[in-house]
């Protein structure tokens, strides 16, 4: 029975250790890497977008370099970062596009697959996609 303490004693630890830790005081900005990890999570978006057929027709006609700079700044200003968002309304930069939810939801996905590409946490990620979740209303159907 002593053994058996230890040993999941142990365990327990190495799973602590493998975790990575966030510090509880830090800004969801400053998890997610700061500038450099939100342009990092950013590239990852864009090169998921490029090998979706879903979705990828959204953007065929996208300046990608303004695509980046703006969801940047956006990401960096919902996590609490040093930023101003410049671009236009989510339903101004979303009007005519009429996006199901179906693909609404594909995109959070790629979103998802762009943050573990970057090695962002589960919890800060959805840290981010909770700070994101009321533009959804801004964004399909429009």
């Amino acid at each position: 029975m002593a053994l058996f303490r230890i040993a999941a004693m142990l365990l327990t630890a190495l799973l602590l250790l493998s975790c990575k830790h966030t510090d509880a005081g830090s800004t969801l900005y400053e998890e997610l890497g700061g500038r450099s990890g939100i342009n990092q999570i950013v590239d990852n978006f864009i090169t998921e977008i490029e090998y979706s057929p879903d979705i990828f027709p959204y953007f065929e006609n996208s300046d990608v370099a303004r695509f980046h700079e703006k969801l940047s700044e956006h990401i960096c200003m919902l996590a609490s970062g040093p930023c101003a968002y410049t671009g236009d309304t989510m339903e101004q930069v979303h009007a005519g596009m009429n996006i199901s939810e179906r693909d609404f939801n594909i995109g959070v996905d790629l979103l998802i697959n762009a943050m573990n590409k970057a090695n962002i946490p589960h919890t800060t990620q959805n840290k981010l996609l909770a700070t994101m979740t009321p533009t959804r209303k801004e964004i399909i159907y429009k």
